[in-house]
């Protein structure tokens, strides 16, 4: 198997085939959907309801259902901690690919 190693990723491009090689485990990317629709449901709660106290439940929601997939079925470490911003944009493309049949549920 070929491994993308963990490095400066120039782009987002660059960066998500090694995303998905991180989450290869299929609990792992079904809890980060989970999370991801979870973190949908919530801005639109907010936007429909104006209570912005729910914005506190994002980084909960979003990061408890993805860093168990991490640390209890992938077993690595989340890309989060060294590429956040890859990594946020790589939850909502993966959300994307799964919901149109890309990648395997």
């Amino acid at each position: 198997m070929n491994t993308i190693k963990q490095s400066d990723f120039q782009s987002f491009a660059e960066f998500y085939p090694y995303y998905l090689q991180e989450h290869g485990n299929p609990t792992c990317r079904r809890l980060h959907f989970f999370g991801t629709l979870g973190v949908l449901a919530i801005l639109v709660g907010v936007i429909f309801t104006g209570n912005l106290a729910g914005l506190i439940l994002l980084p909960i929601v979003g990061y408890g259902f993805a860093w168990v997939g991490h640390f209890f079925f992938e077993k690595n470490r989340p890309a989060t901690f060294k590429h956040p911003w890859y990594s946020l944009a790589g939850d909502f493309v993966m959300f994307k690919d799964i919901l149109v049949g890309r990648i395997s549920w």
